[in-house]
C-alpha cells in the first residue's frame, strides 16, 4: 500500500516498524478490547465477542482473520500493533481492558 497523502509521513514511518501487514479477509473481525495480566497484554477481545490469546490473535491476523493490525516483534515474541491512521480511537493502547 503506497502512502500518497504527504500530510501523513508519520504513518509511513510507523508502518516500517511492522514485520508484516496481512491482507484481511472480507469477514475479518476487529479487536475491540484487550485482556491484560499485570498490565501486559495477554489477549484480545474480538468484535464477535470471543476472546483469544496474544498468540492466537497473531496467528489469526496472519491468516487475514483480524483487520486493522500488523505484526511486530519484541525479542522472540510476536504481537499485534494497530495500523497507523488518522484516528487515535482505534489504537490498541486506547482500547478498554476486558476480563478474559
Amino acid at each position: 500500500m503506497k502512502n500518497t497523502d504527504k500530510s501523513l509521513p508519520d504513518e509511513a514511518l510507523a508502518r516500517n516498524t511492522l514485520d508484516d501487514i496481512p491482507e484481511p479477509k472480507s469477514d475479518a473481525k476487529e479487536i475491540v478490547g484487550l485482556t491484560k495480566t499485570s498490565g501486559r497484554i495477554t489477549g484480545y477481545q474480538l468484535s464477535d465477542g470471543s476472546t483469544v490469546s496474544r498468540e492466537e490473535g497473531v496467528a489469526m491476523a496472519k491468516d487475514g482473520d483480524i483487520r486493522g493490525v500488523g505484526i511486530a516483534h519484541r525479542r522472540d515474541t510476536e504481537y499485534l500493533k494497530s495500523l497507523p491512521d488518522s484516528s487515535e480511537n482505534n489504537n490498541l493502547g486506547n482500547l478498554p481492558s476486558v476480563s478474559g
